[in-house]
C-alpha cells in the first residue's frame, strides 16, 4: 500500500509583492473580491487598489507591504480549501518573517481579520523603529553562515536570514552594513545585495517594535494552532497558543531560520511543499535546500485551475 504523501503548507514574506499581484483572482473568484473588501474597509484605504496598480514604490513599504501579502496569500488559501480534494491537508505550516501571520490564520490561531490587524500594526511598528533607529539589511550570497558569524561581530551586525545554503542575509545599523558586506566578499563571499527595507529588521534595534506589539497581542484571543506550525526562530513546532505568542514577539528581534525549518519538516517525513502566496520565493529557496522534494506554487488563478484539474 502506498504511503500517502506528506505535504507542508509555506506562505511567503516581505519581498514577494508585485504590482498586479491578487488581481486575476479577484476578477475570477467572489470570494477574493469579498476578502478585498473586507481589508479594504478594516485598514481604511484602498489595498487592493494599491495591489493591483501600485506605486511600486508604495507598495513596497514596510506598512503597506505587509498587509498586501498577507491578503493575497490569504485568497490563495481560501482558494485551496475550495478545492480540497486536489491536496491532502498540511502536516505542518511555516511562513517566512510576515508569512508565519499567514500560516498562523492557516492553523484557525485567529481569523483573517484579526490577522490582517497584526500585520498592519507590525509593519507600522517595524517601520518606526527603523526611524528611532535606522538601519537596514544585506543579502550575503556564496558564504558560510560560521563565516558570516564573525564577520557580523566584528562589524556589529547580526545574521537575520539562514534561507538556504549559500543565500544569508544580514541586519544592521546602516553604518556597519556596508563595512560588513565588504569584509565578507574579502573573506569569500561571492555578492553582497542590499535589499530595500526600511529597518534592520530580526535584529535587537527592532526592540522599540516588540515593547508595543508584545501589548497588542496581549489584548488579542489566541486559539491553539489546528496544525503544527514550525517557528522562525527555532524551527520547531508550536502547537499551544501561548507558545504561538512568544513566538511573535521572539522573530521580531531574532533570525529566520528558515533553512532549518525546511529541514526540520522533511526530517519529519515532507515530501512536498505547497507555497501560497505572491511569487516563487520560497520554491526556489527549498529546491536549494533540498533537490528530492516536490514544490508547488498556488499564487494565481491558472496554478488554482491547475490543481483543480490536473491533466491526465
Amino acid at each position: 500500500m502506498t504511503e500517502p504523501v506528506k505535504v507542508a503548507y509555506v506562505f511567503p514574506g516581505q519581498g514577494a509583492q508585485w504590482v498586479g499581484m491578487g488581481r486575476d483572482l479577484y476578477d475570477n473568484f467572489d470570494f477574493a473580491k469579498a476578502i478585498f473588501k473586507q481589508a479594504d474597509e478594516i485598514l481604511g484605504f484602498s489595498l487592493s487598489r494599491l495591489c493591483f496598480e501600485g506605486p511600486e514604490v508604495e507598495l513596497r513599504e514596510t506598512i503597506n507591504t505587509q498587509p498586501a501579502i498577507l491578503t493575497v496569500s490569504y485568497i490563495c488559501l481560501q482558494a485551496i480549501r475550495d478545492i480540497s480534494h486536489a491536496l491532502p491537508p498540511p502536516a505542518f505550516v511555516a511562513g517566512h518573517s510576515l508569512g508565519e501571520y499567514t500560516a498562523l490564520a492557516a492553523a484557525n490561531v485567529f481569523d483573517f481579520a484579526t490577522a490582517l490587524y497584526l500585520v498592519r500594526e507590525r509593519g507600522r511598528l517595524m517601520y518606526e523603529a527603523g526611524v528611532i533607529r535606522p538601519g537596514g539589511m544585506t543579502a550575503i550570497l556564496g558564504f558560510d553562515e560560521a563565516s558570516l558569524a564573525e564577520v557580523c561581530r566584528l562589524t556589529d551586525t547580526r545574521i537575520a536570514n539562514i534561507n538556504c545554503p549559500g543565500q544569508l542575509v544580514i541586519s544592521g545599523a546602516e553604518a556597519n552594513l556596508p563595512r560588513a558586506a565588504d569584509l565578507a566578499k574579502v573573506r569569500g563571499a561571492s555578492r553582497t545585495v542590499p535589499l530595500q527595507v526600511s529597518g534592520a529588521f530580526h535584529t535587537p534595534l527592532m526592540q522599540p517594535a516588540v515593547d508595543r506589539m508584545s501589548e497588542i497581542i496581549a489584548t488579542i484571543s489566541f486559539r491553539d494552532p489546528t496544525v503544527p506550525i514550525i517557528a522562525n526562530a527555532t524551527a520547531q513546532p508550536l502547537t499551544t497558543a501561548a507558545e504561538v505568542k512568544a513566538e511573535l514577539i521572539t522573530q521580531l528581534c531574532n533570525c529566520v531560520q528558515w533553512q532549518r525549518s525546511i529541514e526540520y519538516m522533511i526530517a519529519n517525513g515532507v515530501s512536498t511543499f505547497v507555497e501560497i502566496g505572491p511569487g516563487k520565493v520560497l520554491s526556489g529557496l527549498i529546491k536549494r535546500i533540498n533537490k528530492e522534494v516536490d514544490t508547488l506554487n498556488v499564487g494565481d488563478v491558472e496554478a488554482v485551475r491547475r490543481l483543480a484539474n490536473p491533466s491526465p
